[in-house]
Parts: C-alpha cells; sequence; structure tokens
C-alpha cells in the first residue's frame, strides 16, 4: 500500500514561494525513498493566480520533478488556481486542466486507483464561477457532482478498494464568513452514509489542523499552506492509511527553504 504526502495551498508565483517549494521537492526526493511507495496528493491553491502566464508552467514544472522521481502526482484546483483568489473566471477551468492533467475535457470527481486505494478528487470551485457567485473564496461543488461522487462510491470499482480517500481544496469545516464550503452539509450528508471513507484531505484555511472523527472519517486534515505563505502553518503529513492515525507525521519537507 502506497503512503500518501499530503500538501496544499503551494501559492506558486507569490514572493519567494516557488523557491520555498522547490527546496520542499528537493527534500522529498531526498528523504521520501523509495519514491514509488508514495503518493504526492495536492489540494489546490497551486499557484496564487492564475492569470501570469508563467504560474502555470512553473508549478507544472515542480510537480513534475517528483514525477520525474518516480512519486505519483495527484493535483486539485483551488480558488486561485481559477483566478486571483477573490475572483474568479471560467476561463482558467480548462486551461488547469490541460496543463495539469492534460486533458481540458476531464470530467470531476477525479478517480484514481492505485494499489487498492480509491483517491476521488472533488472540484470545490465547480459552482463558484458564475457572474453572481465568482466574489469571494468560497467555494461549492454543486448537486451535479455530488451526485457522481454518490455513484462513484457506488461503483464496484471504488466497492473492491480496501481503502477509499476524498480530497478537494476548500475547508468543508470552517465556520468563518466567506470561507466555508457552501455545500459543506451536503457532502458530509453523503460522505456519512458511506462509513468506510478512510480520509478526507482539504486545504484553503491555512491552518494545517486536524479534524478526526467528523463526519465518521478518521482522519480529517487541512494540509495548510505548504510553502507557508505569509507565515500560515504548513503540515507535510506523511499518511499510511494502513495504521493508526495516530502514528501519521509531519515530513517538514521545509529544511533550509
Amino acid at each position: 500500500m502506497k503512503q500518501i504526502i499530503h500538501l496544499s495551498d503551494l501559492h506558486i508565483g507569490y514572493g519567494d514561494l516557488t523557491r520555498r517549494f522547490a527546496a520542499i521537492v528537493d527534500n522529498i526526493v531526498y528523504a521520501m525513498q523509495p519514491p514509488h511507495r508514495y503518493v504526492v496528493v495536492v489540494t489546490g491553491d497551486l499557484v496564487d493566480s492564475a492569470a501570469p502566464p508563467s504560474n502555470f508552467p512553473t508549478a507544472r514544472r515542480q510537480l513534475g520533478r517528483l514525477e520525474q522521481a518516480g512519486f505519483t502526482v495527484l493535483v486539485i484546483p483551488g480558488n486561485h488556481d481559477y483566478g486571483t483568489g477573490i475572483l474568479g473566471d471560467k476561463r482558467y477551468v480548462r486551461r488547469f486542466k490541460e496543463v495539469f492533467f492534460g486533458d481540458p475535457e476531464l470530467e470531476y470527481p477525479k478517480l484514481d486507483l492505485i494499489e487498492g486505494t480509491a483517491l476521488i478528487g472533488l472540484d470545490s470551485m465547480a459552482e463558484e464561477l458564475a457572474w453572481n457567485d465568482r466574489l469571494f473564496a468560497e467555494g461549492e461543488i454543486g448537486q451535479d457532482q455530488l451526485k457522481r461522487t454518490a455513484a462513484l462510491l457506488n461503483s464496484r470499482a471504488v466497492r473492491r478498494c480496501r481503502r477509499r480517500v476524498i480530497y478537494l481544496h476548500h475547508h468543508p469545516f470552517d465556520k468563518l464568513p466567506f470561507r466555508q464550503l457552501k455545500d459543506a452539509g451536503s457532502l458530509g450528508a453523503l460522505l456519512r452514509r458511506h462509513a468506510d471513507i478512510d480520509a478526507l484531505l482539504y486545504g484553503h484555511r491555512h491552518a494545517g489542523r486536524k479534524a478526526n472523527g467528523s463526519w465518521g472519517i478518521p482522519r480529517c486534515y487541512d494540509g495548510g499552506s505548504a510553502t507557508r505563505k505569509l507565515g500560515a502553518a504548513g503540515a507535510h503529513r506523511v499518511i499510511h492509511l494502513g495504521r493508526d492515525p495516530r502514528l501519521d507525521f509531519d515530513g517538514d519537507f521545509h529544511g533550509n527553504g
């Protein structure tokens, strides 16, 4: 069974965060050997703004270094990946899919089956790009995507897996105004019906805290900001789904970065 390295909110393109993330990549490649044992999951805000044309390629290049070293890398978009973080723009949706997935037509949820683990990525910006929704940093998965997620969780391919992981960008338990996932209640009701969800991974809040046990899920992890944007907390959790959650740890791959 592969272990998961959970990163979030890289914000490449802001200040010296590109350099910091390059150092994190260096340290992951050095410390986490052999790489075929790990899946790196990045829960959104890969870039600080989707507008500068260099940000997506820079982020892709750094993630590509992990892939070239032998790590499996999974990503999902955040609010900054679809605009400035405060103002979203639909034109970046296809561009994100093309750059990071090689498929501008990809539909969420995104399913990857890896050594008996189903990893399901949700786009929590899916319903936040209409003219009346695209302000602020809230998230909304939407009923269509939730229905597809329910069908996926009930599918034979997922049911046959020993482990199930859900990952998205927006914090489902954040109560701050204009920051919480709008349809967190609907997502929670869906996941409660599946008592065999092993982990829920997310970011956005830059807090890095745990909410283990919420919705009956043993692991609920906010990844914080991996690059510690503006001094924020940033966890680099290494997760072994076959062990007690208390044995998960922060890899602290910052080094001197």
